[in-house]
């Protein structure tokens, strides 16, 4: 079996998942006895293959061009086809980031491969691989196995953890792809970001608030506690779509999904949708007044009390654990 990591970077800087899909592409090809490659796709991205080599990566493909500073997700499906081609890997690797999801189902219509989204395991099961997926918005997990002989898995970020492998270094190998002005069809041409916010989708520690609030004039709570943590602050959905929070806080099946070491739920009820996108949580603490909330249901720890009055206590009690 030879497997291709597609490695996201964006604007000439990896994120996370990068780590972890090469991590389980690592893995999963020592449980097959094959080999597996990273793929870099940008312009004057091979400078990063040297962060890949720590956590395993000893083979780096590079597609470099000068179109491809801006990412267009026609001429990276593409490049990933066409390497995977090149290289008969029957299995590729995407993390399932908002890029992922656009590129995963074009690369395997490209590949004519099965394709499981979404997927927070894989293991060897008679010589196939089988994915283990969210189903039912999170309320059950079903494994999958593809059954055509190329395979397309995008793996949820936040679930494969990156651990690191001694003595490894990257040869870096640049590969030459057609591109077509189709590919180009679409792209992003501007990239706005929050600056001094984390990212829901990145963050170790979340504090995420609901409807409880009464109001966006409140969550300045919210995001005290986040601070205090050193966390990002999240949002529900019903929060968002009131106009209190930016769409690209929200936590849950129509936002974000995410799995931090600590999630706070505040003034969350706990929707299923919700539940979704948070239940894989390392460890969930419940803030809710009513103690039939479901959101208690999925908590380690739960508190029964008054956002408005629990938050600036445990504010100040982390703080002061943090000596400020």
């Amino acid at each position: 079996m030879t497997i291709l990591a597609y490695i996201e970077q964006r604007g000439g800087q990896l994120k996370k998942n990068a780590f972890e899909t090469i991590t389980a592409a690592r893995n999963l090809a020592a449980s097959t006895g094959g080999k597996f490659s990273a793929l870099l796709v940008g312009d004057g991205v091979a400078g990063l293959a040297s962060q890949l080599a720590p956590y395993g990566a000893a083979d780096v493909i590079v597609v470099e061009d000068a179109r491809l500073a801006q990412f267009a997700s026609g001429a990276v499906s593409t490049a990933i086809a066409s390497v995977a081609a090149a290289e008969s890997a029957n299995v590729v690797l995407i993390s399932n980031t908002l890029h992922g999801k656009d590129l995963a189902p074009r690369v395997a219509v490209k590949l004519s491969a099965g394709l499981v989204p979404d997927c927070v395991a894989l293991e060897l099961s008679d010589g196939n691989v089988v994915a283990t997926r969210p189903v039912f918005a999170g309320k059950a997990r079903i494994d999958v196995a593809v059954t055509t002989p190329n395979k397309v898995f995008s793996l949820r970020p936040n679930v494969f953890t990156a651990t690191v492998v001694e003595g490894v270094s990257a040869a870096v190998r640049s590969a030459s792809v057609s591109f077509g002005e189709k590919d180009f069809a679409t792209r992003v041409v501007e990239t706005k970001l929050n600056t001094g916010k984390k990212d829901v989708a990145e963050a170790d520690v979340i504090v995420s608030g609901g409807r409880g609030f009464k109001g966006p004039e409140n969550f300045n709570l919210v995001e005290n506690l986040a601070e205090a943590f050193g966390g990002a602050v999240g949002a529900s959905r019903a929060v968002v779509d009131a106009g209190w929070r930016p769409h690209s806080e929200q936590v849950g099946q129509t936002g974000k999904t995410v799995s931090p070491s600590l999630y706070v739920a505040c003034g969350i009820s706990g929707a299923v949708q919700h539940l979704a996108g948070m239940s894989s949580s390392k460890y969930i603490v419940a803030i809710n007044k009513d103690k039939d909330a479901p959101i208690f249901g999925v908590a380690d720890y739960g508190i029964i009390g008054d956002v408005f009055e629990v938050l600036p206590a445990l504010t100040q009690e982390v703080n002061a654990l943090h000596g400020k």
